[in-house]
C-alpha cells in the first residue's frame, strides 16, 4: 500500500485527485494540505466539495513544515501554483518521495524557459534534467524510472496528443504552421474567486493571445513552431481544440487514421473516432481524451477534447504514478 500525500488538496484538481487516491486499491491519503495562510485549513474537503461528504471526509492540514508530513509517504502529488512547486519538489524528493507535479515547475528541460516564460530564475536545474514530462502515453519508459514527474498542462495535453503522431509520422506540411484554437471551461482558472471567472461575467473570449504559457510548452515538446489561442467559455469544465494544418503532398485520410491507430489502438485513455468528431459532453466527468479528425485536400481539422480537470490534471498524474509503480494505466480512473 503506497501512502500518498496530496498537497494543494482544497482546489478543483485536488479534490479529483483524492477521490481517485481514495479509491485506489494500492494507495491510501495519509494527509491532505493545504498552505500555512490558506482560509481552507482545518476545514473538511468535503464541505468545500460536496460530492466528497461520506467519501474522503478528512481535514486539510495547515503545512509549513514539510516534515511533519513526510514519515513513511511514499507518493506525493502537488496540486500547487509553479513557484510552491519549485520549492517543494526537491523537499519532498529529498525525503525519499516519488512526485507528481501538476504544476509548471519542471515540464520544460531548460532553464532558459523558465526565466524567458515565467518570470524568475529557476533554482534546481538538476531537476529539470532529470524530471520526466509525464505526458502518459508517450513517456510510459521514462515515467517507469522516474521520482520527478512533470504531469503536463491541461491544454497542452488534447494539443500534443493530437499533433504528435502526425509530426513524427512526418504527414503534415509544417510550413505551415499548425493553429490550435482551444476553449476551457471556467474551472481551469482553479476555485479562488475573481470577477474575471464569475460566471455572469465570462463570455467567450481569447485570452493570452501570442503570450500563454502553454504555447511554448506545446512547441518545446512536438518540436515544431505552433499558433496556439486559447478561450475562456461559460462553462464549468472541459477543453475543445480545434486543430487546423496542412498536409503533405498526397497525405490520405486513410494513412492519417492508420497512424492514429498506430498511436493509440493500445492506450485506453485516447478514443479514437472513425467518423465526425468529439463534442465536450462525451468527457466531461471521465479521465479520456477523445480525438477525430476530418479532410478536405491538403488541410485537415483534428478535433480534440478532454476534461481540464481529469486528464487535463488529475487523472493524466493519477495515470502517471499507475505506470510508475506497475499497476494497471486505467487503476483508480474507470
Amino acid at each position: 500500500m503506497l501512502n500518498t500525500l496530496i498537497v494543494g488538496a482544497s482546489g478543483y484538481t485536488g479534490a479529483e485527485l483524492a477521490s481517485y487516491v481514495n479509491r485506489h486499491p494500492h494507495m491510501n491519503i495519509t494527509a491532505l494540505t493545504v498552505s500555512a495562510q490558506s482560509s481552507d485549513a482545518g476545514k473538511l474537503l468535503s464541505s468545500l466539495h460536496p460530492q466528497l461528504k461520506g467519501i474522503v471526509d478528512l481535514p486539510l492540514q495547515p503545512m509549513s513544515d514539510i516534515s511533519e508530513f513526510t514519515q513513511g509517504v511514499d507518493v506525493v502529488f502537488l496540486a500547487t501554483a509553479h513557484e510552491v512547486s519549485h520549492d517543494l519538489a526537491p523537499q519532498f524528493l529529498a525525503a525519499g518521495c516519488v512526485v507528481f507535479d501538476l504544476s509548471g515547475a519542471y515540464r520544460v528541460n531548460n532553464a532558459e524557459f523558465y526565466t524567458q516564460y515565467y518570470g524568475f530564475t529557476h533554482q534546481h536545474p538538476d531537476l529539470l534534467d532529470s524530471a520526466v514530462y509525464g505526458l502518459a502515453e508517450w513517456q510510459a519508459d521514462k515515467i517507469k524510472q522516474a521520482d520527478l514527474i512533470a504531469v503536463p498542462g491541461c491544454y497542452p495535453t488534447a494539443a500534443q496528443l493530437a499533433l504528435k503522431p502526425l509530426i513524427d509520422n512526418g504527414l503534415l506540411d509544417l510550413t505551415q504552421w499548425p493553429v490550435i484554437n482551444a476553449t476551457s471551461g471556467v474551472s481551469g482558472a482553479g476555485r479562488k474567486a475573481s470577477l474575471s471567472n464569475s460566471f455572469c461575467e465570462v463570455s467567450l473570449q481569447p485570452y493570452g493571445v501570442f503570450t500563454h504559457r502553454h504555447q511554448p510548452e506545446i512547441a518545446s515538446h512536438l518540436g515544431a513552431d505552433i499558433i496556439f489561442t486559447p478561450h475562456l467559455g461559460n462553462f464549468p469544465r472541459g477543453i475543445l481544440e480545434t486543430i487546423t494544418c496542412r498536409l503533405q503532398d498526397g497525405v490520405t485520410q486513410q494513412q492519417i487514421a492508420a497512424v492514429y491507430q498506430q498511436a493509440y489502438g493500445d492506450k485506453p485513455l485516447v478514443r479514437l473516432y472513425e467518423k465526425g468528431v468529439p463534442a465536450l459532453k462525451n468527457v466531461v466527468g471521465l479521465p479520456f481524451c477523445d480525438i477525430g479528425f476530418a479532410v478536405q485536400g491538403q488541410h485537415l481539422i483534428v478535433v480534440a477534447t478532454e476534461d481540464n480537470l481529469l486528464k487535463g490534471a488529475a487523472a493524466q498524474a493519477m495515470q502517471c504514478a499507475n505506470i510508475r509503480f506497475g499497476f494497471t494505466e486505467t487503476q483508480a480512473l474507470i
